[in-house]
């Protein structure tokens, strides 16, 4: 087999890439590890920026995410028992976000690279990318993988590494050309999935002594929540009875009194971290989404942040092939770690000012207070949440 690029993960970012490539005519493969239906079934993020809108679109994968998606001008910070309104069309000058459920735009992008011809091999095993570095300007890379007991050769000129944190792609890099920065955060999300009407038209985000929560939403019919709880803790220990009288506790008293429960769909717990890996590319290997970082999810800036490197990445291709730019190449990872830092910084910065740390009134609980009071007490402050919860500005390519 030979393709132009070999893309390693069908997820969200595989498949944005596959089909954006497909349309202008480079050829791609993409192989997963998984089925098509266990891809489909993860419960992931839900909050699109206006960036990854404006590239679903220019993806042609656009239609039933305008039908359906639910368009947001602002969002909530709740604490003290009452909830502050974030303007975010009115702060950034009309951008906002799109609620649309990462397991929907997932389904957007297969139905259209089935129907351009695109070609996926799913169920595919023992992934291993080779050459990918090579002092003979006449070596290119390939991938090897198993399936019905056969191994495969996939020929390619690049290959794309979208398989996710613990995916081939970056552990294919030698140790010593790599270096990761990480921080662990001592506390999960335990999120519970429920076909009830949101408790809000927006999403809220809410500080309380007892911890975080967030009340989200996938559809008018189907809302999303979470709240903070130590890392030991285990889903089957959470009733759904136990897991609403406790978000109601986390809520301002008014909304806690408008919330509509029901049995959970699905609860599973998250553990946070904050990790990055520099550079993002190894010789003819490119990192994208959560193979090369990783974001708490308290910024909503985890697929949103998959989607800025396929944006990077995309374009760069297009270059290469259609303008012979090759020189372009190791600028990818510089460009791509501009705007992941600053979303690792909002994300971090989020999850700082709004989660519980210590069992204490401490210094670092005052610092949260402060730092609420100021942001929600300041234009500039509010401006700042609403410049990055939209999204900042996708990075050019120089």
């Amino acid at each position: 087999m030979k393709t132009q690029v070999a893309i390693i993960g069908a997820g969200p970012s595989g498949l944005l890439l596959g089909q954006l490539l497909q349309r202008q005519g480079i050829d791609n493969v993409i192989l997963e590890r998984k089925s098509g239906e266990y891809v489909l079934s993860r419960i992931r993020a839900g909050v699109l920026e206006q960036g990854m809108v404006d590239l679903l679109r220019e993806a042609g994968v656009d239609e039933r995410m305008d039908a359906e998606g639910l368009p947001h001008d602002g969002v909530e910070l709740a604490f003290d028992n009452r909830r502050v309104r974030i303007d975010l069309a009115g702060l950034t000058g009309g951008k906002r976000v799109m609620v649309y459920g990462q397991t929907e735009v997932t389904r957007d992008l297969m139905a259209a690279r089935e129907a351009s011809g695109g070609t996926t091999i799913y169920e595919a095993d023992n992934v291993q990318p080779h050459d990918l570095e090579s002092d003979s300007p006449d070596a290119k890379p390939y991938v090897t993988f198993e399936q019905d007991g056969e191994t495969h050769r996939l020929d390619c000129d690049y290959v794309a590494g979208c398989d996710g944190f613990h995916g081939v792609s970056r552990r294919s890099i030698p140790e010593h050309r790599i270096k990761e920065f990480e921080r662990v955060y001592p506390f999960g999300w335990l999120g519970l999935l429920s076909d009830t009407p949101p408790v809000a038209d927006e999403l809220i985000y809410a500080r309380h002594e007892r911890g975080f929560a967030l009340c989200s939403m996938r559809s008018e019919t189907r809302s999303r929540y979470y709240i903070q709880v130590p890392l030991d803790e285990k889903v089957e220990d959470w009733s759904d009875e136990r897991f609403w009288e406790e978000i109601k506790r986390r809520l301002p008293e008014e909304t806690a009194a408008q919330l509509v429960t029901g049995p959970s769909l699905e609860k599973s717990i998250a553990p946070l971290r904050s990790f990055v890996v520099e550079p993002m590319q190894y010789g003819r290997l490119f990192l994208v989404g959560d193979a090369a970082h990783i974001v708490p999810p308290t910024g909503a800036k985890g697929l949103n942040l998959a989607a800025s490197d396929v944006n990077t990445l995309y374009r760069l291709l297009v270059k290469v092939y259609w303008e012979g730019r090759t020189d372009l190449i190791p600028r990818y990872s510089e460009t791509c770690l501009k705007r992941i830092w600053k979303a690792e910084r909002f994300s971090w910065w989020m999850t700082s000012m709004l989660h519980k740390f210590s069992e204490e009134e401490d210094f670092g609980s005052r610092m949260q207070q402060a730092e609420l009071d100021y942001v929600t007490g300041s234009e500039a402050g509010l401006t700042t949440i609403a410049e990055n919860y939209v999204g900042l500005p996708y990075e050019p390519l120089e």
